[in-house]
């Protein structure tokens, strides 16, 4: 090293590769935005959180739905609906409009229906007499169709024959 000055660094490293570093800010932000994307889908923002039923109530009958508010494209679900008669019920006819199975693969409902139609504005499942007090569970499990974008609306009613007794509105969120 004879008539040479001393150089800082070794051969290949610059000045800059030990600078420090300008836009960490940058990291620390990209860091922070999938922590709040993975809480929001831990908190079942994007589907697959808590069900909470929905009640109708009447002098007649009560209805209790539980089913996903919130689903994504192409998930199975499970819709629980839990009629209790409060008065006798000379036929207990469960109706969901079309509107609310537009593009859904039903794939079983149990316990089946004496009779099942399919009317201009809704489908219609016949369970028959219900005395009071008497409940009837119907467990629906279904699969959203892959055509199904931003969601559907419907409701779902109790019938006496033909006169409705109790409904409740219905809205599905599908993300997809």
């Amino acid at each position: 090293m004879t008539g040479s000055a001393l150089t800082p660094f070794p051969d290949g490293i610059d000045p800059a590769h030990v600078a420090p570093r300008s836009g960490q800010w940058r990291r620390w932000i990209a860091i922070t935005l999938l922590a709040t994307v993975m809480l929001a889908a831990l908190l079942g923002v994007f589907g697959g959180g808590k069900v909470r039923p929905i009640v109708a109530d009447a002098p007649a009958a009560r209805l209790e739905v539980a089913t996903p508010q919130v689903i994504r494209n192409g998930m199975f679900f499970e819709t629980r609906v839990q009629i209790t008669a409060r008065e006798p019920i000379d036929k207990a006819v469960f109706t969901v409009s079309r509107s609310l199975w537009r593009d859904m693969t039903i794939n079983t409902m149990i316990p089946a229906a004496s009779e099942e139609a399919a009317r201009d504005d809704a489908f219609t499942f016949d369970y028959g007499p219900l005395a009071a007090g008497e409940s009837l569970a119907i467990k629906i499990d279904g699969q959203i169709n892959p055509p199904l974008f931003a969601g559907t609306k419907g409701r779902i009613a109790l019938l006496d024959g033909e006169r409705e007794l109790v409904a409740a509105p219905i809205s599905i969120t599908v993300l997809p």
